[in-house]
């Protein structure tokens, strides 16, 4: 007893002037269990640095630690001085309420964290027990996580997953025991203790091994087991063809063959121009799809981006991601800038410069588009959130109040972001604001003006000649060919758009822990982008005369695959295209508020523009982001509206119509020229012409009328079920 008293005393006495002389370890040397690297990496091992546990925006219990251990002398300050250094006792290690807690020993709401007998516990203990310091011997870099992709065959064959830690003397550590390793999909994926992985199910699935704060995918293949025919001519592929047909064999999935010229013209039209391709005025000899080899396919996509309808579509599709929309009731300036995407599009821009017009813009918003770009948003936090999703895809908002759990973003990057929007000065005139600031949460004094890479622009402001608008190093920053986001980005919008998935889903997510299905072809694209002058139709073309994008969209033993490209994805129109559509094929405009009759739903410049079968059918307001999953048709209200709203019954046999003016037409043989309307509705509707089946089909169905009233309601009948079904509403 008269040896521990003075023991504990010592302990005690050195941990207490630890605080203010740095010395909180019994002896340096001895000390084998280290804070940052160690103990931070078994609380974030069993979540308890997690964002439903302590490391919530206002912890648990009383208790708050940073998210996944992101910083580290406020979690040492948490643990060990705060409620009075309760939560460790240098005397007794086992009587920490740290440790009490994690491994219930008292009442603990979050459960069972760690067995007392744990390598965790055992740890935890080691380092109280040596005086509880914060000092590190050695500052982690980065983790590097084997294999980063591996293919098994069967549930025999396990992954054995190995994780390294990099510290910055150049020392390493295998730390797999201390990282945690979670699969997407648990049901397809499980690991064991010792960071096996077993793959339960076939196709591609990720595992986020994340060790402190750094997060790294693993992405794990199993074939399907069904019969499989490289059929692939390696010789002769395009680039895109050449990364998909690389997957499909890895996976053993047999890619279809390609569609029919019939359903590619019709793809081709709606996917560049928005239109069903009988309504697209083209140079003679250029509107039919006369083959589907590849010079065939190019000539027809040149021509689509020539026409007006290639300039109208696209920049709908610009002031939807740019969220377009009248401020203020300010009609004038929406027009400027809806007038100033346009004319860009027509001139056929550089993305990158277009990028830095709309990051660098001044002046009055009524007679500069680009200047509208800031009112967009309303403050400089809002700002940064959007540019970052326009321009990066990533969703920068995470964080605001932390370092970002799932990604390399930190509070430090967001608010030097912000912290640039905070020198522009908003409403109709948009100009610059030299005293404009943001606080930062953490230190509560102005943030500083950082770009993510680190560099402070004060650094660098003065040789550029651009101290006074901080904006121009950013946009310099944001568009370079090394920012790893910028091109990949837009190129993955492309892709999406036109193949009906994004390489990356969301499109608007990227980050570590969400890679890509296909990194290379990624990566190959976004190259192919920079290198051709950032070129939006350059991309979009690549993408159109691919085989890849041919392909049929028939699921012949591929069922399974909804991401890979064995065969073409059937996505729905967007509610403006297909609002258009309808009105194509009936042959009667669809009326828009007090817009002039005749005019488009793409080329509505206001998207609150009065529309009830807009509103119905689920058009983007553009108040926030507009790449959500296009669900129209698929809700109650729609379906109801389809069926029996006014946006068809009201104008099947309206006069004037298609149908109306057909019948009269063909009045000779009421029974052939019946047919012949029903073959021009397929082909006006559906882009193609009946199949011998459905001729004789329809043709039994029309043999027993006879009167004209009957043949009008039967023909009524017939457009109006051919404008409802699932292959009109498709891009397919």
């Amino acid at each position: 007893m008269s040896l521990r008293i003075p023991l504990i005393c010592s302990i005690a006495w050195c941990h207490f002037f630890g605080f203010i002389f740095g010395c909180s370890q019994l002896n340096a040397e001895d000390r084998t269990v280290d804070f940052r690297n160690q103990i931070l990496a078994h609380l974030t091992r069993h979540g308890c640095n997690a964002g439903a546990c302590h490391g919530a925006a206002l912890g648990r219990g009383g208790f708050k630690l940073s998210l996944y251990g992101s910083d580290p002398p406020a979690d040492y300050d948490a643990i060990v001085r705060q409620v009075g250094g309760r939560r460790i006792n240098l005397a007794e290690p086992t009587l920490s309420l740290l440790l009490l807690k994690a491994t219930e020993s008292v009442e603990h709401t979050g459960g069972l964290r760690f067995d007392d007998q744990s390598e965790s516990a055992r740890s935890i203990r080691d380092w109280i027990a040596t005086g509880a310091s914060y000092r590190s011997s050695r500052t982690f870099d980065r983790v590097e996580v084997s294999p980063h992709r591996s293919v098994v065959r069967d549930e025999t064959q396990q992954t054995q997953i190995k994780a390294v830690a990099h510290f910055t003397d150049g020392s390493t550590a295998d730390v797999t025991n201390l990282t945690v390793l979670a699969a997407e999909d648990p049901s397809a994926v499980s690991i064991d203790e010792q960071g096996r992985a077993t793959v339960h199910r076939a196709g591609r699935h990720v595992v986020v091994a994340r060790y402190l704060n750094e997060a790294v995918p693993i992405e794990l293949l199993r074939p399907f087991d069904q019969p499989f025919k490289d059929s692939a001519d390696t010789n002769d592929e395009h680039f895109i063809d050449r990364e998909i047909n690389a997957m499909l064999a890895t996976l053993r999935l047999n890619g279809e063959p390609p569609s029919d010229r019939w359903a590619l013209r019709r793809r081709l039209s709606l996917n560049l121009v928005g239109r069903l391709p009988d309504f697209v005025e083209l140079p003679i000899g250029c509107h039919d799809l006369t083959g589907t080899d590849r010079d065939a396919v190019a000539a027809y996509v040149d021509a689509l981006m020539q026409t007006d309808a290639f300039a109208d579509y696209w920049t709908f599709q610009l002031a939807s991601l740019l969220r377009v929309r009248q401020h203020n009731d300010d009609r004038q300036a929406i027009e400027t800038y809806h007038r100033w995407l346009r004319q860009q599009v027509a001139d056929g821009f550089d993305y990158r410069e277009f990028a830095t017009a709309l990051i660098g813009a001044l002046g009055d918003s009524r007679d500069v588009g680009p200047a509208n770009f800031y009112r967009t948003a309303n403050g400089p936090r809002p700002m940064t959130e959007f540019v970052s999703e326009v321009f990066l895809a990533s969703r920068l908002r995470c964080a605001n109040c932390h370092d970002h759990p799932l990604d390399h973003w930190t509070q430090d990057d967001y608010h030097g972001i912000a912290a640039i929007f905070a020198k522009v000065s908003g409403g109709r005139q948009i100009g610059l604001n030299p005293r404009g600031n943001v606080t930062h949460p953490v230190t509560l004094l102005p943030a500083a003006m950082r770009l993510p890479n680190g560099e402070s622009l004060s650094d660098r402001g003065a040789a550029d000649g651009n101290s006074g608008d901080p904006r121009r190093q950013f946009a310099r920053w944001l568009t370079s060919p090394e920012n790893p986001y910028f091109a990949n980005a837009i190129v993955n919008r492309l892709w999406k758009h036109m193949m009906g998935r994004g390489l990356v889903e969301p499109v608007d997510d990227f980050r570590a822990t969400n890679p890509a299905t296909h990194p290379q072809l990624l990566r190959v694209l976004a190259a192919d982008f920079v290198s051709h002058g950032y070129d939006l139709r350059r991309t979009l073309k690549q993408i159109a005369i691919s085989t890849t994008f041919a392909r049929s969209g028939r699921k012949s033993g591929t069922r399974a695959d909804t991401q890979f490209y064995s065969h073409r994805l059937s996505t729905p129109m967007s509610p403006e295209v297909l609002a258009d559509a309808i009105s194509d094929v009936v042959g009667v405009s669809e009326p828009f508020g007090q817009v002039a009759v005749g005019t488009r739903a793409i080329e509505l410049i206001d998207p609150e523009t009065s529309s009830t079968t807009l509103d119905v059918l689920g058009r983007c307001d553009r108040k926030s982001s507009c790449e959500a999953e296009v669900q129209t048709g698929k809700s109650l209200a729609q379906k109801l509206h389809l069926l029996n709203g006014p946006l068809l019954n009201s104008r099947l046999f309206a006069m004037g119509s298609r149908l109306d003016t057909s019948f009269n037409v063909y009045a000779a043989d009421p029974i052939v020229d019946d047919l012949k309307i029903v073959d021009q509705f397929y082909r006006v509707a559906l882009s193609r012409p009946m199949t011998s089946r459905e001729q004789t089909y329809w043709k039994q169905q029309r043999h027993s009328l006879e009167d004209a009233a009957a043949r009008k309601a039967w023909l009524e009948d017939f457009v109006w079920s051919l404008l409802n079904s699932e292959e009109f509403h498709s891009i397919r």
